[in-house]
């Protein structure tokens, strides 16, 4: 029993002085972490905004071709007829 009581009176003993030795561990008088405002990106276009979109420059020689048709629509109202154009550009 002695030797028992005195193995079990040494784990306690390291025990405790763990707990007091993490409850030492913290400065009381630190004062918390800053936190750091997130990082701002000031974002400019290269180009003077006009309201074409997409703003392609196909180049000097460049000619645009456009196809019109009619197609046909199914709306709730019923079926119509409407106008539609396609263009692109190539090399001239």
């Amino acid at each position: 029993m002695g030797l028992f009581s005195q193995v079990c009176g040494v784990a306690e003993a390291q025990t405790v002085g763990r707990e007091i030795r993490l409850a030492q561990a913290g400065v009381p008088d630190a004062p918390p972490p800053r936190k750091r405002p997130p990082a701002r990106l000031r974002v400019t276009p290269y180009y003077s905004p006009d309201g074409v979109y997409p703003r392609y420059n196909p180049g000097p020689d460049a000619v645009r071709e456009c196809n019109a048709t009619y197609v046909q629509e199914y709306r709730p109202s019923g079926t119509v007829i409407v106008p539609h154009m396609s263009c692109h550009w190539r090399r001239g």
